[in-house]
């Protein structure tokens, strides 16, 4: 039997995905993880084996599933091995949800301009080589991610470059410089095979000492300008650059006629500060790749765009390896980068107009190609490029609403969770308490913008300057509240299963160090009190059951 619009096989097939076997038979797929030995051969591992399996229910009505064997030896890396509760919370209903949609995507496939055969085989070496940088990572960030992310990028990088070689019949190894490195991993790991290049950020991180001499990192600001350029250098890198993202293609086509860039945008940025929308029908991430195309062909590049393969949903990178124009026609497209960067500037002085309600009646200036500016906006003869442009700052601002008063955060979770309580109808639980029959008010649950429109201006306006906003406040305060699909509930603690928590909820979940040593907001301030007995409840019922907590304690004694 054969279902073609479904592509299922009852006759058993085998066939190769990268670095598994996968076996297809009566509509399910088993994925048996092959690894190669340091003879060269393949073998298939015994852990990470998988099935996913589709079912007939019945008429049109299908079902999909994944089967684990087993959980206890599930290795995961980040990458090529996903981690157990993935598959269940992330895959499943992705697989759904392809499975009926019938959309093309926005974006390249994955790996379109390199082999991929390739790209697997230089990601597994260098993914073993670097694999210890995840036990000694000593920034606060997530080492599986950033350091599995970067050899992902650095192993796109070296099989790009190697390409370029064979085409273009170079025997050197190219050189680089990472405008923005960050955590400088990226660096560490092309210099190590074999590429001379460096690194600048406006902030040194506590892990470039530990990488040698060999890899060449510096502290320092960069503001897009004559002193910026890189004429020896063939390749510049933007790796989540933020702010130098769109002026990266203008370096490289300042710097000399055969330097090249690779940018992974992925916050929003335009030549003078954060990028506005102005196109409805695309996606505001769809949007800014074209946006940051649009200026490496306005500065002479012929623009490829590709998917890595990396975890982040910020993916898409864009290559500008050739010019689409002649060496003797550099300073006419020097004048054609000038100029369109100076009519962004002017589309960003209108924009600020309209918001402080002047009125201009020609909404034409955008695109106009004679717009004037004050002379001191644009200085390309000598200097900085863009006066007033900001780099990043070098002390990095906590801005995830962590830093507000506490006067201030309490107040706006008093305002909320009486919004909620008082909101009709409400909604009652029954609980059990000893024997005693209790109705506790959980509240009715309202959209993050319902409950904005009851916030005053001053609020809502503090709260807009913090990433993340109202909602990254009241996802703070979980104590409280429960931010499901842009709805705000009141938490019901007892209601909470640890089995089912995802990462970020296990994250916060009070270990046995810190139980007892915050007071229980539902105790003080729910007019039913808090829906736990005091025994059962991880927060204190009262100052007399307060505890100090272990970690004041362990810096006391450190001291």
């Amino acid at each position: 039997m054969y279902i073609p619009e479904l592509q299922i096989y009852c006759e058993m097939s085998l066939f190769f995905v990268l670095n598994k076997v996968v076996y297809v038979c009566n509509g399910t797929v088993t994925f048996l993880p092959l690894e190669e030995n340091s003879e060269g051969k393949y073998q298939i591992k015994k852990c990470n084996i998988y099935q996913i399996q589709l079912t007939h229910v019945r008429d049109e009505e299908w079902s999909v599933s994944i089967i684990v064997p087993s959980s206890k030896d599930w290795f995961s890396d980040g990458i090529t091995y996903p981690k157990l509760s993935w598959l269940g919370d992330v895959l499943l209903s992705k697989l759904a949800k392809w499975s009926v949609e019938q959309k093309c995507s926005e974006f390249r496939s994955t790996l379109s301009l390199i082999p991929v055969a390739k790209y697997s085989k230089v990601y597994q070496d260098l993914k073993e080589k670097y694999k210890e940088m995840v036990k000694v990572w000593p920034e606060v960030t997530d080492p599986e991610k950033f350091v599995y992310e970067d050899v992902a990028i650095a192993t796109y990088l070296l099989v790009l470059w190697e390409e370029e070689r064979k085409e273009k019949g170079l025997a050197k190894k190219q050189s680089f410089v990472d405008l923005g490195c960050g955590n400088g991993l990226l660096v560490h790991i092309l210099s190590s095979e074999g590429h001379l290049g460096r690194g600048i950020d406006v902030r040194r991180r506590k892990i470039w000492d530990m990488y040698g001499p060999e890899t060449h990192l510096e502290e320092s600001s960069i503001v897009p300008g004559d002193s910026h350029l890189f004429p020896d250098t063939d390749w510049l890198i933007g790796n989540h650059s933020d702010e130098l993202t769109p002026w990266i293609p203008v370096i490289a086509a300042r710097s000399s006629y055969s330097c090249r860039y690779f940018v992974l945008p992925c916050c929003f940025f335009d030549f003078h500060g954060k990028y506005s929308r102005r196109q409805s029908k695309k996606t505001q991430y769809r949007e800014y790749l074209d946006f940051v195309a649009e200026v490496g062909r306005v500065s002479g590049f012929h623009v490829e765009e590709d998917c890595l393969r990396i975890p982040s949903t910020k993916r898409v990178c864009l290559i500008g390896k050739n010019r689409i124009y002649s060496r003797t026609e550099h300073s006419l497209m020097d004048e054609q980068i000038t100029q369109f960067i100076r009519n962004r500037q002017t589309c960003a002085v209108v924009a600020r107009d309209r918001e402080d309600g002047f009125n201009h009646n020609d909404h034409s200036v955008c695109k106009g190609a004679s717009s004037e500016l004050p002379e001191n906006v644009m200085e390309t003869a000598s200097g900085i490029w863009m006066p007033g442009f900001q780099p990043r700052e070098k002390v990095e601002q906590t801005r995830n609403c962590a830093a507000l008063p506490r006067d201030f955060v309490d107040g706006v979770v008093l305002n909320v969770a009486n919004l909620l309580l008082n909101a009709v109808p409400a909604k009652s639980c029954s609980n059990t308490h000893g024997g005693n029959k209790n109705t506790w008010n959980q509240g009715e649950s309202l959209s993050l913008k319902e409950v904005a429109e009851h916030l005053n201006k001053e609020t809502l306006k503090r709260l807009k300057s913090e990433y993340g906003g109202l909602q990254t406040l009241l996802k703070n305060n979980h104590q409280v509240f429960e931010v499901l699909d842009g709805r705000v509930h009141i938490r019901d603690w007892r209601k909470e299963k640890p089995s089912r928590k995802t990462k970020s909820e296990v994250k916060r979940c009070l270990s046995a160090e810190a139980f007892k040593t915050r007071l229980c907001w539902f105790f003080i301030h729910h007019p039913d009190g808090c829906s736990l007995p005091s025994e059962s409840c991880p927060y204190a019922h009262g100052t007399e059951e307060l505890r100090q907590s272990e970690t004041i304690k362990k810096k006391k004694h450190i001291r």
